[in-house]
């Protein structure tokens, strides 16, 4: 049986906020936008072709605004692979992007840490071929 993640629930504090970030700032592609009739939407983001992609997922309470920026309790919770890291790196610093750290080469591959729009913490990475 073959199986692969399909999507990854982003918490987000505006729909539309949430969507110029991702898909201006860090060039993902707006998968689909369907309006719910209970006035949520059905909104779906990817980096690529390849790989999961995420719902984004307005919060509508208290409990949902809290977990927004802290989805992984402050470690890296995502992870964004590229084929070209310095290419992407040089494009996400001239976007305004935060990195927290000056790229590294590892064992596994090129990496850097940054944040999003809301704090959550992800790797950009080029990993090593095996």
């Amino acid at each position: 049986m073959k199986r692969k993640l399909g999507l990854i629930t982003l918490v987000v504090r505006k729909y539309d906020e949430a969507l110029a970030y991702y898909c201006n700032v860090l060039g993902f592609e707006r998968v689909e936008d369907t309006r719910l009739p209970d006035g949520k939407r059905w909104v779906v983001i990817r980096p690529g072709a390849d790989g999961a992609a995420m719902l984004l997922a307005e919060a509508v309470d208290e409990r949902q605004r809290m977990a927004v920026g802290n989805q992984a309790g402050g470690r890296v919770g995502f992870f964004l692979q590229t084929e070209d890291f310095a290419a992407d790196h040089r494009r996400m610093c001239e976007r305004g992007v935060r990195f927290l750290d000056e790229p590294r080469h590892e064992a596994y591959g090129s990496v850097a840490v940054f944040e999003d729009i809301y704090g959550n913490r992800w790797d950009l990475i080029e990993p090593k071929e095996s």
